[in-house]
This record gives structure tokens, C-alpha cells and sequence, in this order.
């Protein structure tokens, strides 16, 4: 992937499609996917989404009790337990998942956490980090055989515009010298990205490929951990909790660029690309606003990305994909 790479392709679709309008007319009878958080947001509207399709769906949940309850009326899924925050229980989920399958069509990352007060997890990794990052990282990587065994895997990562707030802070990328929740937030998007970049280059020529994205702006269960006056005063909300914010999307408007991502034509041949909207995005300039739309430049840099890759090698114990 190139800079050149990293522009619209001119998609049939926009921030106003639907995973109804990007899957209508799909049959992906004899596919297996699995979907992180695919029992709660644009997790849940993944899945259904994948599994009305045909696709046999796996989706891993650390409350795998709310997830069955979430999906009982979804036919051909199963829950397994799995929490991204404990890499020995990633390990165990990837493992249970090679035991019933020899090969996996996409790996859809979609569950997330967002401005979170501060929690050290692991050997003192910065929560965010953690969950977003290291957890979905290992998980791909344990999971890269059956990615490779099958013919043109996808793994697709939900990052944010969020990942305009910081690029990887090398200094101090678990915040020992002080905690900000939304540089945190903005760190683990940016890392998300990098994740897809580097991914890309090593899984091309075994056919797997990787693209991150942003959803767009949802209220979804992300918002957990805000408070309601926090989203009331960055006009999110009213007081009622309905959103009032201007370019907001429909949990359904907010899937469609990952389905898109996973199923599009358009995007064979290509990957460590960054999407929106359903389509390639554009790169955006350093002091462009958040809201514009875009990617940093810094957020697909493949030596950024390689240099990522090797630390979040040396951090999980990750096994590490064939160069």
C-alpha cells in the first residue's frame, strides 16, 4: 500500500448506506467469519448482517451469556467466551476456533472500548491499548493459519476518526507520566490502522488482506463509559439521551462501510487501506478537523506500522506471521 493508494474509488455507496443496501443480492453460503463484540452495536448488526447472508458466524464474548440471549434468533452463529483484555483467554478462543474450522474467511474487529477512566491491565498496559489493540493483534495472529487456508481472506478493523487526536506516543504509550482518556482512545485508533497496514504486508501474498475504517458517528453501547452530561455538552445528546448531533448515524448506517469492507469487489487486489463511508478515504492534512473526514498520514505509514507490529510482537508473545 501506497499514499497514491489511499484515495476514493468512486464507491456506489455513502455515509447513508445501510447494511441492507451494501449486502442486498450477497451469498456468502460456506463462509465463516468471526465478529469480536458481534453480540452488542455495530457488532450485533454485523453479525445478523453476515449470518442473514449465509455466512456461518463465530463471535467471541466475554459475557457469552448476554451474547447468546443478544443472539438467540440468529441462525448459524455461535458464541464462545473470550475477553480481549486477557490474552490467555484470546489464546484459548483462537484455539477453540482452529478445533472447528480448517479455514476462515473474514475476521471482523469490531469490539472497542472509548475514553475509559484509567485501567492497567496485563503487566500494566494502558486499557485501551490493551483491549483495542493488543487483544484484537493476537487474536489475528493465533487465527492467521486458518486466514491464510482459505482463499481471499479479509480482516477488518474498526478504528475512528478518533485516531486524529495522536499518533503512537513512543515516549509513553501506556501514559505512566499522566493519563488522558481521549489521547489514549485517540492512540489505540491510530493503532488499530497501523495494525491493517502491517497486516496487509505480510498477509498479501498468502491472499489474506486488511483494511481499518471508520464507522462514522453512532451512539452505541461504546459510550458506556461517559457519562450523559459529558455527551449533552459535546452535542451528542439532549437531556433525554436522544441524539441530536449533526452527521450521527443509524447503527445500520454504521456497519455498512465494515460489510462493505469485507464483501466489496471493488476492493479486491487491495489492502492496508483506510475507509469510510463505504469507500477509500482520503488523506487529510495535519490541522484538518476530525469531523472532516480523512486519514492521517501518520496512521498508514508502513514503517510506523512495521515498527508497531514488532512491539506488539515483543509485548503479547503474539505468534508471529511468516515474512
Amino acid at each position: 500500500m501506497t499514499t497514491t493508494d489511499q484515495q476514493p474509488l468512486g464507491s456506489p455507496f455513502s455515509a447513508i448506506s445501510t447494511t441492507e443496501d451494501v449486502m442486498v443480492g450477497l451469498d456468502l453460503s460456506g463462509t465463516t467469519a468471526v465478529v469480536t463484540g458481534g453480540y452488542s452495536g455495530l457488532g450485533l448488526e454485523t453479525t445478523r448482517g453476515l449470518a442473514a447472508s449465509g455466512a456461518q458466524v463465530i463471535v467471541p464474548a466475554r459475557r457469552p451469556g448476554m451474547a447468546r440471549a443478544a443472539l438467540e434468533d440468529v441462525d448459524g452463529c455461535e458464541v464462545i467466551p473470550m475477553d480481549l483484555a486477557d490474552l490467555d483467554s484470546v489464546r484459548a478462543a483462537a484455539a477453540r476456533i482452529s478445533d472447528s474450522t480448517n479455514r476462515l474467511d473474514l475476521l471482523m474487529a469490531v469490539a472497542g472500548v472509548m475514553a475509559t477512566p484509567e485501567r492497567r491491565v496485563g503487566p500494566g498496559w494502558e486499557g485501551q491499548l490493551a483491549v483495542n489493540h493488543f487483544g484484537h493483534f493476537t487474536l489475528a495472529c493465533e487465527l492467521y493459519p486458518l486466514l491464510a487456508a482459505a482463499d481471499g481472506a479479509r480482516v477488518v478493523i474498526n478504528s475512528s476518526a478518533g485516531h486524529t487526536l495522536t499518533d503512537i506516543r513512543w515516549y509513553d504509550p501506556h501514559f505512566r507520566t499522566g493519563y488522558d482518556k481521549w489521547l489514549a482512545y485517540g492512540q489505540a485508533k491510530t493503532a488499530n490502522a497501523l495494525f491493517a497496514v502491517q497486516l496487509d504486508a505480510l498477509g498479501r501474498d498468502d491472499g489474506v488482506r486488511a483494511f481499518s475504517l471508520h464507522p462514522g458517528k453512532i451512539i452505541t453501547g461504546l459510550q458506556r463509559e461517559m457519562t450523559l452530561q459529558e455527551q449533552i455538552e459535546r452535542g451528542w445528546v439532549d437531556e433525554h439521551g436522544n441524539v441530536i448531533g449533526a452527521g450521527f448515524k443509524t447503527p445500520s448506517q454504521g456497519t455498512a462501510t465494515g460489510l462493505w469492507a469485507a464483501t466489496s469487489p471493488l476492493l479486491d487486489g487491495r489492502g492496508g487501506l483506510y475507509l469510510e463511508d463505504c469507500d477509500v478515504a482520503r488523506i487529510s492534512a495535519p490541522a484538518e478537523p476530525m469531523d472532516d473526514g480523512g486519514v492521517r498520514e501518520y496512521a498508514i505509514d508502513p514503517d510506523t506500522a512495521a515498527r508497531l507490529w514488532e512491539l506488539s510482537v515483543a509485548a503479547t508473545g503474539a505468534t508471529p506471521i511468516p515474512r
